[in-house]
Parts: C-alpha cells; structure tokens; sequence
C-alpha cells in the first residue's frame, strides 16, 4: 500500500517510490532516495517532525517535506512474506 512518509505508522517500514522533484536535491544529503527503505521511528504530536531509520541512521524531517514523500509500505499481512 502507498502513503504518504508522514501518514506512516510508528514501526512500520517500506520503500521510497518518490520524492517531489524540487525536494529530490534537499533530502538526497539525507539518505533518503527512491529505492531506500524507511522505518518510521518517532511522530511528534501537532504537525512536529518525524524520525525515520535511512541505511541505519536516525535522521528528523519537517511533516511538510514528509507530506511530499510517497512510500510503499510492507503488508504484515502477506502470507507468504512478500509485500
């Protein structure tokens, strides 16, 4: 299933499948590229940043830019494991 970065559930994982083409430069120092996987870490509460885990790495971004980041989330509920 895609969501946005920001609708992200805390633990849940997926993979980048695209990133607004004027952000694309911003967020690559980040780690955070079409094809990387993400975890969501931490949600602060009333529109604060989130924490996600990049190639191991904790990194925060503002929820406007994660607004703009489109994920594909794993199904925990695939039988045979695939998403």
């Amino acid at each position: 299933m895609r969501k946005k970065l920001s609708e992200m559930m805390y633990g849940e994982e997926g993979i980048v499948k695209r990133i607004k083409e004027s952000l694309k430069g911003k967020i690559a120092g980040m780690g955070i590229r079409v094809g990387k996987k993400v975890k969501m870490q931490t949600k602060q509460p009333i529109k604060g940043p989130v924490v996600i885990i990049v190639d191991k790495a904790e990194t925060s971004l503002g929820l406007g830019l994660a607004d703009k980041i489109l994920v594909e989330v794993r199904n925990e509920d695939s039988v045979d494991g695939s998403s």
